[in-house]
């Protein structure tokens, strides 16, 4: 784990909540950029023996800034910093299309290579997913490992698995990812049969197809895993059919844990990190006598989010699907809230969840003026303006949402005889009484309830008429 003073060799992250004070990373002017401004390189602080010390790239259309910085590589930055490395350089080269061989042109590499040689690197982390090719070509100009932008969020999520079901994606998305680059970790080995002698004629077989197996069969066993860990939790679904069902959803990083926290008192884990809530946690959401909700924290979303790992956490992601109500959390703090809201909505999109009803919630609003606060509210389209961490705004957000949840139930008065057990035990199961009197033989009560509730209890309604 690295602390403050480790953050001041790169830029200040567009994720934090606060803007820090600090020196700009350098970067190196890209092949195709004659004009691009100098690069400026920050010498570090000794580094502890072992920590992984890396150096940005990236590549695409983008001009960089002329002061040398490069925003479109802040997120990878704080997904570095997440993972335990510390960055010491941001490399862009400007260009249409990535290199199809190495990512990078020939002269970048070099510069890269020299500049890596400079500053003790010994890690490149690159912003996008590389082709098996381009890790390799890249690892022979550079000497140094290289990885690529899904494999250091696999070892993110790696680090946060906590229960079973989040070990079990963890491993499906490693495997997924690693069964196409087989050939390049396996590179040093030679046939393992095939040479003559009883036993070992005929063509022969690679470790490479022996792994691919054994791969294809893990993979097999952990989807039909998780499909066993996903009956149980439509099963747990079900039992709860008929409460009102809640889920925080927004980019990673945006205060949903600090607010489940505040709204439902729950111990959830609260880190400044990426990626820091990987397992859905679900709490009850008291909202006065009347009703309750069950509010959920879900995974964090990021901009590129790769496919692979989307299907990989269909599980986790299936709590947003099954919700009645998203809360799209957007925080006030970041510079880019406005496009990080939008990138919200695309992953949205692609889980087949955009037809959920989705109120935005800007958070952390103390960290702007009024006005500021105002202005960027009405950008986001958001329907609540709060602060988890002063409390501003919660009271009105639970009121919203108790007054949303509350048309799903229906204010029923019913007389039922105390002799029907089943009855009284499907009241107290699933509806939420307001009021209740007893006589020696019925029980008099005022419910709220949900239709198919109120339907089966319908012979013992009591008519407004």
């Amino acid at each position: 784990m690295r602390g403050p003073s480790d953050r001041r060799t790169e830029r200040g992250h567009a994720s934090s909540t606060r803007r820090r004070k600090g020196a700009q990373s350098p970067d190196i002017p890209g092949d195709e950029e004659p004009k691009a401004p100098p690069a400026r390189i920050e010498r570090p602080q000794p580094t502890a023996a072992g920590e992984e010390r890396a150096i940005l790239v990236g590549a695409g259309p983008e001009a960089q800034p002329e002061d040398g910085s490069v925003p479109a590589l802040d997120e990878l930055a704080e997904l570095a910093r997440t993972a335990g490395a510390r960055v010491f350089a941001r490399v862009w080269q400007r260009r249409d299309r990535p290199e199809a061989a190495s990512y990078l042109g020939s002269g970048k590499l070099e510069d890269l290579r020299r500049l890596a040689g400079e500053l003790g690197a010994n890690l490149i982390l690159a912003d996008t997913d590389l082709t098996p090719a381009q890790v390799r070509h890249m690892e022979e100009a550079l000497n140094l490992r290289v990885v690529d932008r899904s494999e250091l969020i696999i070892d993110i999520f790696a680090q946060h698995a906590r229960t079973r079901q989040s070990a079990l994606q963890v491993e499906l998305a490693q495997l997924q990812y690693q069964a196409p680059r087989l050939k390049r970790m396996w590179t040093h080995l030679s046939r393992i049969t095939g040479g003559g002698g009883i036993g070992s004629r005929g063509p022969g077989e690679k470790q490479i197809e022996v792994d691919r197996r054994l791969i294809q069969k893990r993979i097999q066993q952990l989807r039909e895993e998780l499909a066993e860990l996903e009956g149980r939790r439509v099963r747990q679904a079900g039992s709860r059919a008929d409460t009102f069902k809640v889920a925080l959803v927004g980019y990673t990083n945006a205060g949903k844990s600090t607010l489940m926290h505040a709204l439902t008192g729950a111990d959830v884990l609260i880190e400044d990190k990426l990626f820091a809530t990987l397992d859905t946690r679900t709490r009850r959401w008291e909202l006065g006598r009347e009703l309750e909700v069950l509010l959920s924290d879900t995974v964090g979303f990021i901009e590129k989010l790769p496919h692979h790992l989307v299907a990989s956490f269909h599980a986790t992601l299936e709590e947003v699907r099954g919700a009645d109500l998203l809360l799209h959390v957007v925080n006030a703090g970041d510079p880019e809230a406005v496009r990080r809201s939008q990138s919200v909505r695309e992953v949205l999109r692609s889980i087949g969840a955009e037809f959920i009803p989705e109120w935005v919630v800007l958070n952390k609003v103390d960290l702007l003026e009024p006005v500021e606060a105002s202005i960027l509210g009405g950008k986001v389209q958001a329907r609540a303006l709060v602060s988890a961490r002063t409390g501003a705004g919660l009271t009105d957000l639970s009121r919203m949402v108790r007054e949303q949840a509350a048309t799903r139930l229906e204010i029923t008065r019913l007389e039922v005889p105390l002799a029907d057990g089943k009855a009284l035990a499907l009241l107290a199961a699933r509806a939420r009484v307001l009021e209740q009197h007893f006589s020696d033989t019925t029980c008099t009560l005022t419910a709220a309830l949900p239709a198919e509730v109120k339907a089966r209890l319908q012979r013992y309604v009591i008519s407004e008429d």
